[in-house]
């Protein structure tokens, strides 16, 4: 079968091709699938997308008038798939749902000890030898309250690693978990957690009911100092919220592995360019904020479980079985 892979780097098509094994054609395109760029898939059976490809009402219309019958999403998101019109146009669509939990949840719990503790900060000073500790000084995590919003198998695993550290562990989730709740977990109602933590960190899919979870009001509840952390999706903060936020100087620092409008900017080396996003290009110039390209699933395992996931679906649909993975 014939499948075009849209939003590739090398590194997906290494895991991609290792895992085929010449099963399946697959052509690899840098370019992001978009209303400009669905021409290409003239020919194609199907299309692999990843999370900043676009397929929306009018690329869907577009694919299945190319006879694309499949789109095998890279990820575990889908907000960027019009389910709907998929399934009116008879398209499938199947995803990853899993592929690295614990390689996210670490990232995460990493992202929340280097804000507090300030190691890039440190690493840049002693590359210039200066190894003054002023404006270093973290916390212990022991004894310190984490708000943890939503306890998916990331989330749950985030939960459990910081009561390791010692910390109280509220959770936001409409589904608790029994599990968590016997490890010490305390579930609360968002906004009752908000005004209740010291470190928060983000796990919760993008729908329209988490849109902006974190907003100017959510920000108000936040006690002065938090350390927030996003390795979900973008689209969970409004940006101008945290700027303002930001500028009270009401947050103790900010880690955010995704970003809003992150299209077009995480996963591309524009280094020799000019940021035209300016919220991006303020958000990066504050000494308490990390940003990092959506580098949270970025593992050996994370990809071969992509790749194997992927191509699983691709067998299952050219071999007319069941899809397993599908959400449309």
């Amino acid at each position: 079968m014939k499948v075009a892979v849209f939003s590739s780097k090398p590194y997906d098509r290494e895991a991609l091709e290792s895992a085929n094994r010449g099963r399946h054609q697959l052509v690899f395109f840098e370019d992001r699938l978009r209303a400009e760029t669905v021409g290409l898939l003239e020919g194609f059976a199907a299309a692999c997308l990843f999370v900043h490809d676009e397929a929306d009402a009018t690329v869907l219309e577009a694919c299945a008038r190319h006879g694309v019958g499949l789109i095998a999403l890279r990820c575990a998101g889908h907000n960027n798939v019009d389910l709907p019109t998929a399934r009116t146009l008879g398209i499938r669509v199947v995803r990853v749902p899993e592929y690295s939990p614990h390689g996210v949840a670490e990232f995460a719990v990493g992202m929340l000890l280097t804000l507090n503790r300030k190691y890039h900060r440190a690493y840049q000073r002693t590359r210039d030898f200066n190894f003054s500790l002023d404006g270093l000084r973290g916390f212990d995590l022991a004894g310190k309250t984490a708000g943890v919003a939503g306890t998916g198998k990331i989330g749950a695993i985030v939960a459990r690693i910081l009561l390791a550290f010692g910390c109280r562990v509220l959770a936001c989730d409409p589904f608790p978990r029994a599990d968590l709740e016997a490890a010490g977990v305390e579930y609360r109602a968002w906004e009752d957690l908000l005004g209740a933590v010291d470190l928060l960190t983000l796990h919760c899919p993008l729908t329209p009911e988490t849109h902006h979870l974190l907003r100017r009001e959510s920000f108000a509840r936040l006690r002065d100092g938090v350390v927030l952390a996003n390795t979900s999706r973008g689209g969970l903060i409004e940006t101008s919220a945290l700027l303002e936020a930001l500028r009270q100087g009401r947050l103790g620092a900010v880690g955010l592995d995704v970003y809003e409008e992150e299209e077009g900017v995480f996963f591309e080396d524009l280094s020799q360019s000019l940021l035209s996003n300016d919220e991006l290009r303020i958000l990066v110039s504050y000494p308490n904020v990390l940003v990092t390209s959506h580098q949270g699933f970025f593992t050996a395992e994370a990809l071969r479980e992509i790749a194997d996931c992927t191509l699983g679906s691709l067998d299952a649909y050219a071999e007319g079985r069941e899809l397993a993975l599908a959400v449309a």
